[in-house]
């Protein structure tokens, strides 16, 4: 009697486990089912014009922060062809010139130098930008969403240029003195006004590289904004789905 009892008991136990099991395999089930859908759900909808604002900040951070990565580092800004600096329109001139008496070399050297203050600038910009950013009114935010697909960029170069070029341009006379830039520069200009009868060229490399540095930071953030707006994929939050994909419906 016993035995059977405790046969009993085993099986009863061995159903229940089961029974439990079945329950936890389902109940997760429907965990997953509700999650899926206020997930989908919460990027979905209307979104409120904080959370536009909010979207926008967060894209322009995104691609602030991605624009300036990929150019402070070597080469950042003199192996990209769409931002690479070259000589001032002043002295192209005098490059061509000194290319072709044989000072190529030196013309190498400047070129190479004011993309590497620029890369070395570009360390420093990220900051500068997001703290831009984050001055923006959530009613700038709504027009750049439904604007045009660089709307973020050309209201960001427009607001925040002559800040931008304050802010940055001690920054980039640091870093010209420090890849040696100026010198580099001097040494080929003075070679130039060396040539009788050529008409001396100034320029001042501080502003030039300045903006250049800053037309580069401008041209990898609108690459960013059109990532998000165009790429599901690129919009890698909850967030951005849900802002980016009403701006979708809008188009």
């Amino acid at each position: 009697m016993k035995k059977i009892n405790i046969l009993s008991a085993s099986l009863a136990l061995m159903l229940f486990s089961n029974l439990n099991v079945n329950a936890q395999i389902k109940l997760g089930d429907i965990f997953k089912k509700v999650t899926e859908k206020a997930t989908t759900t919460s990027a979905t909808g209307t979104p409120t014009t904080l959370e536009i604002g909010q979207g926008i900040k967060e894209a322009l951070q995104i691609g602030v922060s991605a624009g300036a990565d990929r150019l402070s580092v070597k080469d950042g800004f003199l192996g990209n062809l769409a931002v690479k600096i070259l000589m001032p329109p002043e002295a192209q001139k005098v490059e061509k010139t000194l290319r072709s008496i044989g000072f190529n070399s030196l013309c190498d050297n400047v070129i190479t130098s004011l993309n590497r203050a620029a890369e070395d600038a570009a360390k420093e910009a990220k900051p500068i930008f997001v703290s831009a950013i984050k001055q923006m009114t959530l009613t700038d935010a709504t027009n750049i969403l439904l604007g045009n697909k660089d709307a973020a960029t050309e209201y960001f170069k427009r607001v925040t240029t002559a800040d931008l070029t304050q802010k940055f341009s001690p920054i980039v006379t640091n870093s010209l003195s420090k890849v040696n830039a100026t010198k580099y520069y001097s040494d080929l200009t003075t070679q130039y006004n060396k040539i009788p009868l050529v008409k001396p060229v100034n320029t001042n490399l501080t502003a030039y590289v300045t903006q250049k540095a800053i037309d580069g930071l401008f041209i990898e953030v609108a690459k960013e904004e059109l990532k998000i707006r165009d790429n599901l994929s690129s919009r890698s939050s909850t967030l951005l789905q849900k802002v980016f994909g009403y701006a979708d419906k809008k188009k």
